[in-house]
């Protein structure tokens, strides 16, 4: 068959099992897009605003552990992309990044759209290449896909000038090997071993590609409980399981203060998959670096190395079975009433969460009292906001239904947060998806409101406060919700609220509640 580049590149990218491509294209992108009625293995979502796109697939990837596409527009479509690059690249989500680009007689005449689409792309990429001849575009599409599925997982990104991808010639390559982790380190088993043997105080640190594995968060577990050691995962999780039958792990504290507390007294501190502790941001009179004095950290695994291997390997060093884990039991959450408040919003999403939900969580303060309040509940997934940057919530929740069609979704959404990628509710409505989107309303950016004081800056005057403050206007979340396709409802109670979600539960597609609660904790 002959085929034009934008085909070979289609047919080279499910091939290798790249499936879907969310997508927000230009006039550069036309031959791809034209394409995809040749391609009908590939599905395309369509989003209406790039950080959608780009969140979309981060969401699609934590479910999945593929990569999804993504088609932007030049480097203006990957600069409005870069917020949720951003924290797919801190969650190491596999993606494959399409960025269109002028034909490359065109780029000589500096036209408007003209940019450095590399530099934008090295913020937030491990792996970049322009395509520069047709011939060889599926052979550039295979290696992006190669760096992407390569552990932990990167975004690779492919840049395709507008005549690579119209031009004849194109040749398409099939399914290439993907290497797996990396095994490992014998040295770091048995040091590990050796520290747990000596009884100090010992805390172990997951993340990456433990804390979305059951068995390996039981292997950790049942060593930390025969070695009275303490096991704590990273403060913003890619992939959280948990819920009754899974053992519990007590997540890093967000602010500074809290972390130091949990940390405080150890002599040793293990990371498995995860870096060492660190302060979100810098504030006057305090360290940056949360490790107490006096402990030692030690790496059992680096995160292009396996996780769980290096668990069940120590675990072997030291004589524990996994099936010594302590596994949460299952509670029956009681139905709340009475006002909404943050804690009465996070009990009614408690008593009604469903089997196997995948939780989004971007409830910022609002959202504090949600995850311990449903620690208990059925077995479910938790995805957390891995890089700080926000507007992710609702991209990462319209991902994630994509890749689990079979599976609810729960979106714990801040308000000031929710404007970011609003657009994602018009994808949710036209792809039908099944979420629920819970607007956790307290009217302000409520998290500055704290970390204006806490990063010792003056009182706030009227001006600073107005900075601070989402009334006047009030949003409008129903209305907002309603005029992009979603069924939309205010509750007045926690009764309702209850009643709200279980409703939404029941009933196929998107749905978006609109909770007001009182800003602060």
């Amino acid at each position: 068959m002959t085929m034009n580049g934008a085909q070979s590149l289609l047919r080279t990218l499910v091939d290798n099992d790249v499936d879907v491509c969310f997508a927000n294209p230009g006039t550069s992108e036309m031959h791809f897009v034209a394409a995809l009625d040749d391609e009908l293995r590939m599905r395309a979502v369509l989003g209406l605003f790039e950080g959608v796109v780009t969140g979309a697939a981060d969401g699609y990837a934590r479910m999945t552990g593929r990569p999804a596409a993504t088609l932007l527009h030049l480097g203006p479509g990957l600069g409005n992309g870069i917020a949720n690059l951003h924290n797919a690249r801190r969650a190491h989500a596999p993606m494959v990044n399409i960025v269109g680009d002028h034909a490359t007689c065109h780029q000589q005449y500096d036209a408007p759209l003209q940019s450095d689409i590399e530099t934008l792309a090295s913020n937030v990429s491990g792996w970049i290449r322009r395509s520069c001849a047709t011939a060889s575009l599926g052979a550039d599409a295979a290696s992006a896909v190669v760096a992407a599925r390569t552990p932990p997982g990167e975004i690779a990104t492919l840049i395709l000038p507008a005549d690579i991808s119209w031009s004849e010639g194109g040749t398409a390559v099939g399914k290439q090997p993907v290497p797996g982790a990396l095994e490992p380190q014998a040295e770091a088993i048995s040091l590990v071993a050796k520290l747990l043997r000596s009884g100090e105080p010992t805390a172990f640190l997951v993340g990456n590609d433990v804390v979305g594995d059951e068995a390996a968060l039981a292997t950790v577990d049942a060593i930390a409980g025969a070695h009275a050691a303490k096991v704590l995962a990273e403060v913003f999780p890619a992939r959280l399981r948990r819920g009754a039958g899974i053992a519990s792990v007590e997540r890093l504290g967000y602010l500074a203060e809290f972390a130091t507390a949990q940390l405080q007294g150890l002599a040793h501190l293990v990371l498995v998959g995860a870096q060492s502790p660190v302060s979100f941001f810098a504030y006057p009179g305090r360290e940056s670096d949360l490790v107490p004095d006096g402990c030692t950290v030690h790496v059992l695994s680096e995160v292009e190395e396996s996780g769980p291997k290096a668990l069940t390997a120590l675990a072997d060093a030291l004589g524990v079975a996994s099936s010594a884990a302590r596994l949460a039991e299952r509670a029956v959450s009681d139905r709340p009433t009475g006002p909404l408040t943050g804690g009465s919003l996070a009990a009614a999403v408690a008593a009604t969460l469903p089997d196997h939900a995948i939780v989004v969580d971007e409830a910022q303060t609002g959202g504090i009292w949600a995850s311990p309040a449903t620690a208990a509940c059925a077995p479910h997934d938790w995805l957390t906001l891995t890089g700080g940057s926000i507007g992710f919530g609702m991209p990462v929740a319209t991902g994630a239904a994509v890749a689990c069609p079979d599976r609810p979704v729960l979106n714990l959404q801040a308000d000031g947060s929710a404007m970011y990628t609003l657009q994602s509710l018009w994808t949710q409505a036209r792809e039908g998806l099944d979420v629920t989107t819970v607007i956790f309303a307290n009217r302000s950016y409520a998290i500055l409101n704290m970390e204006l004081s806490r990063v010792g800056a003056e009182a706030p005057g009227p001006v600073a406060q107005s900075m601070l403050d989402l009334t006047g206007p009030e949003l409008d979340f129903v209305a907002l919700a309603r005029g992009m396709g979603v069924p939309a409802v205010r509750p007045d109670d926690a009764e309702g609220l209850t009643a709200a979600l279980e409703r939404a539960q029941s009933e196929p597609g998107p749905h978006l509640i609109e909770a007001v609660i009182p800003s602060g904790f």
